[in-house]
């Protein structure tokens, strides 16, 4: 038994190695970065090791926000439009760089958030007020639900798809949806409005479910809302405007890409609610995606544009690519 343990060994190891810092596992498919060119309406295919662009495919016009699978073979792309109200989701095979499927949203208009868990699409439509899902399997919106508040804009939830929040521009309002059995599903649900600063834009759930941390577009701030009592419970001075808040993936760190002033990434731990690290970056930092262990950040930036991979330990920006104009909607898997 102990040989055959140490064979066991060996073949694993004869099936992983390491390109650029990364694990790769022969089967699976390579980590793959992608960002949205809003200004080109079309999306970029990075590889995150070498920071080199390799395929570009046209989406609808003012794609926002992007997410992809957990395995990078597709993404999801939120054509929220520019003068003309988008309706539309893209759907991207990574492999072949080609758009397989654009989804019609009518009469749902101006998709923007976006978030994928278990093959099922969250998104929100602004101009209906209210957040809807996609069933990827089906290729049918399966569940809507009235936000009841004004521009819905980013959504956050949780990986059991029971508990929702979405970031209310327009109401100065946070909204938390909880679903008994997974939204969509029958059984009770409760809806919740909590009262924030102006214009809160960005958002994310901590992992847990337990609080929604929210960008204040005029604030200048954070604010924290417990989720279980819906209660804020505490307001973070960012010195500037939040557009994105980000959770790393073990809930230990809120990362912010500051819009103004520019130039800014702010790192926060979670448990204390004190900023811990301000990074100053060329251009003004837009959309940010991390690596599954927290350590690197992606982050998009325009004047100039470009994507930047960042060590978030030590601030440094170790990679760097042109992918197009105005680059903001950013996501990466298999890191």
């Amino acid at each position: 038994m102990k040989g055959f343990g140490n064979i066991v060994g060996i073949i694993v190891v004869g099936i992983m190695f390491v390109f650029k810092g990364y694990v790769i596992v022969i089967g699976q498919a390579r980590p793959v970065l992608v960002a949205l060119n809003k200004a080109e309406a079309n999306m970029a295919i990075i590889d995150p090791g070498t920071m080199k662009v390799t395929g570009k495919v046209a989406v609808g016009e003012g794609p926002h926000e992007v997410v992809l699978s957990a395995d990078g073979r597709t993404a999801y792309v939120a054509n929220y439009g520019n003068r003309t109200p988008g309706n539309s989701i893209s759907i991207i095979d990574i492999a072949t760089a080609k758009e397989v499927r654009r989804v019609e949203l009518a009469p749902l208009i101006r998709p923007h958030g976006i978030q994928l868990i278990g093959g099922k699409l969250y998104f929100t439509a602004e101009a209906n007020r209210m957040i809807a899902r996609y069933d990827t399997a089906s290729n049918k919106i399966d569940w809507m639900m009235g936000v009841g508040q004004n521009v819905p804009h980013m959504v956050a939830g949780t990986a059991d798809q029971k508990k929702f929040a979405t970031a209310n521009i327009g109401s100065d309002s946070v909204t938390i949806f909880e679903f008994a059995n997974g939204a969509g599903n029958p059984g009770p649900s409760k809806i919740t409005h909590v009262a924030v600063g102006k214009q809160p834009e960005a958002i994310d759930m901590s992992p847990d479910g337990k609080e929604v941390w929210t960008g204040l577009n005029v604030d200048g701030m954070v604010e924290v809302v417990d989720a279980l009592t819906y209660k804020s419970v505490a307001k973070i001075d960012t010195k500037g405007r939040p557009y994105r808040v980000r959770f790393t993936p073990d809930g230990r760190t809120v990362v912010c890409t500051m819009l103004l002033p520019g130039g800014d990434v702010v790192v926060i731990d979670a448990a204390t609610r004190k900023e811990t690290k301000r990074i100053k970056l060329e251009g003004t930092p837009m959309g940010i995606a991390f690596s599954a262990d927290g350590k690197t950040a992606f982050v998009t930036v325009v004047e100039p544009d470009a994507v930047l991979r960042i060590g978030l330990d030590s601030g440094e920006v170790t990679g760097r690519v042109v992918t197009g104009i105005g680059p903001d909607g950013i996501a990466v898997a298999g890191t």
